[in-house]
């Protein structure tokens, strides 16, 4: 009997740390904030004619097909969520976004607080309604845009 729970222990002690550390890494992949790794992403990257493929990245000062810059483009695609839904998809967009296109970042407050703007105006200066859809996206720049 002895020896079985020796033999058990040995087993759990050298299974035990392995177990431990794969669980630990994928744990860390899978964390919002990391970048997407799927295969079909890496592909539409690789094929999309923005310069952003594999081996390149796409800075905040790129060009869009229309013409804007990237920051401008997702301005009229928030603004026009906003307009078509309600602000919470609006915000759901701007989150995506946030991760998708980490080098966006930058321009999260602003996008963030116009959008509060625009939601007191798509309710006829109805603080209360535009308020109820605030989140902490953006360190809560949605919020500060309904109030100001």
């Amino acid at each position: 009997m002895k020896q079985l729970v020796r033999r058990i222990g040995q087993t759990v002690a050298l299974t035990l740390p392995v177990v431990l550390v794969t669980t630990g890494t994928l744990a860390v992949t899978r964390v919002p904030w990391a970048p997407p790794t799927g295969l079909d992403q890496q592909v539409v990257a690789a094929s999309s004619g923005d310069g952003a493929g594999i081996g390149r990245s796409a800075g905040a000062t790129a060009k869009s097909p229309d013409g804007l810059a990237p920051q401008e483009s997702l301005r009229v695609a928030l603004l026009d969520e906003l307009r078509a839904k309600n602000p919470s998809a609006a915000l759901d967009l701007l989150e995506r976004s946030m991760r998708e296109q980490p080098a966006l970042t930058p321009y999260c407050t602003s996008l963030a607080t116009e959008l509060g703007k625009a939601a007191v105006r798509k309710y006829q200066g109805d603080v209360q309604r535009a308020r109820s859809f605030a989140r902490p996206v953006c360190d809560g720049a949605f919020a500060a845009g309904v109030v100001g």
